[in-house]
């Protein structure tokens, strides 16, 4: 779809190009919302939810926090074009298995979306590059409130907000932190602050959320708890935790660099030689050895590369928008081959670039 190619054009919101290098990659806050008296997606027919977007589409377009949206619908895209949205972090792999009456509101420049009969009938999330949580809230509270002045959601006054998963009851809010710990990890350090955060309640994902591993070193932090404390107090948490979890990061990269130089410079130096010789390259094995050239580039160890260039690689090398890119649908193993071709020429163009 024409569309999603105009969206090829910019870095996603999650992942602004050199942006914000360094630890905090990016924020979300996402909100729950779900109209009363009417039946959740997951019980609702084809119909019910057909009729539920028409009604809500108009609302939507119109509001102020959403000026000239995208508006997408599940059921007029491929699956390619599917891929490459979850990709950019604006829908979830459930939305994107949804036909008629599941659909994508989106803002431009992606910091605002909206999806519709996923899991709940509105999720609505605001992302932005670095550490922005109370400025994310600002912009979907207000979103929010603009919308509960049109449609009346299903409230409890006991419970708050009712949403279809019971962990999200409440305030029905999840705010998230990317993080890119490379140091930690080189470390042998990350468990323990897993497990910590783990013990406060707040959840530790991988680069794609739920179920999935933290490929690049790139984790997510989010709070578990939604009922019986404020947005307020989630957000002001959640940020007191991740700046902590940073100057862990940072203490952990000085001490690679005055403990163990030699082993650092040659984990980035392999992963340099890999990236810029390698014929075949899976996404896995190349998100971790981006993350040793951003380790490098930001330790002062790599000039041959600027952040913006490693940034946009982490979203160029993903199946969606590599075969965006090649303009066809190929194979796991075309891919890898196409893959490092790609990682090849972009490194090798700025380098000269750089050199220039």
């Amino acid at each position: 779809m024409k569309v999603v190619d105009e969206l090829l054009k910019n870095p996603g919101a999650w992942l602004k190009v050199g942006a914000h290098p360094g630890v905090m990659v990016s924020s979300r806050v996402r909100l729950a919302r779900n109209l009363e008296n009417t039946a959740f997606p997951g019980w609702a027919g084809e119909d019910e939810s057909q009729r539920l977007w028409q009604s809500l589409r108009p609302v939507l377009e119109a509001l102020p926090g959403c000026a000239a949206p995208v508006v997408l619908e599940m059921e007029n895209l491929s699956r390619l074009d599917k891929e490459i949205l979850v990709e950019r972090h604006l829908i979830s792999r459930d939305l994107a298995e949804k036909g008629p009456g599941s659909a994508l509101v989106l803002k431009a420049d992606e910091t605002v979306a909206l999806m519709i009969n996923e899991e709940d009938h509105i999720r609505m999330q605001a992302m932005s590059p670095g550490l922005s949580l109370p400025e994310l809230w600002r912009t979907i509270d207000s979103i929010d409130t603009d919308l509960a002045q049109q449609v009346r959601y299903a409230f409890s006054p006991r419970l708050g907000y009712l949403t279809a998963c019971p962990t999200n009851v409440g305030t029905g809010m999840r705010a998230s932190v990317m993080l890119h710990l490379p140091g930690l990890v080189l470390m042998n350090e990350i468990n323990p602050i897993v497990k910590g955060v783990n013990k406060i309640g707040l959840a530790v994902r991988g680069l794609w959320g739920e179920g999935t591993d933290a490929a690049g070193n790139m984790f997510q932090i989010s709070n578990q708890t939604t009922l019986g404390e404020t947005e307020q107090t989630i957000i002001s948490r959640l940020e007191q935790i991740v700046l902590e979890i940073e100057e862990h990061e940072k203490h952990a990269r000085a001490r690679l660099l005055q403990q163990k130089e030699i082993s650092l410079r040659d984990h980035v130096g392999r992963a340099c030689g890999i990236l810029t010789n390698a014929c075949l390259l899976n996404s896995r094995e190349t998100m971790d050895m981006l993350s040793a050239l951003r380790l490098g580039i930001e330790l002062g160890l790599l000039r041959e590369w600027s952040a913006a260039v490693i940034d946009e690689l982490f979203l160029l090398i993903q199946p969606g928008h590599l075969q965006k890119v090649e303009g066809r649908i190929i194979g796991a193993e075309k891919r890898d081959l196409a893959r490092a071709r790609l990682v090849r020429a972009r490194l090798s163009a700025a380098d000269k670039r750089q050199q220039g």
